[in-house]
């Protein structure tokens, strides 16, 4: 069983950043493909962000790209989603999920992933 735990979230006005955090439980979180996702009520979660297992390889919504930068530190179990020049659209729940064994590139869809955090909340006021 893997455990994530996000932080970070908050209310930001428009144009400022935040840095989320996803903390993995478990000893073999390099092995990991990691992904960031956001919702917002009444619509599908949707994908934002994805490392591959190695970090060497990252992927991002089209829409995102520019603004959103996914690191990890294996180090630590970490994931993290800077976002920059936020909008009042970046308002949503922002989800972290773990893909285990998977190999190739970085996964987008929600199917591909085995464990998912709460979600933290992210506000942008414009």
């Amino acid at each position: 069983q893997v455990q994530l735990v996000e932080s970070g979230g908050g209310l930001v006005q428009a144009g400022g950043s935040l840095r989320l955090s996803c903390v993995a439980s478990g000893r073999t979180f390099r092995s990991y493909a990691m992904g960031w996702f956001r919702q917002t009520p009444g619509k599908e979660r949707e994908f934002v962000a994805a490392e591959n297992w190695s970090g060497g390889n990252t992927y991002y919504a089209d829409s995102l790209k520019g603004r959103f930068t996914i690191s990890r530190d294996n180090a630590k179990n970490t994931v993290y989603l800077q976002m920059n020049t936020l909008k009042p659209e970046d308002t949503a729940v922002y989800y972290c999920a773990a893909a285990i064994g998977r190999i190739g590139g970085p996964p987008s869809r929600r199917s591909e992933y085995d464990y998912w955090g709460q979600g933290t909340q992210v506000t942008v006021s414009s």
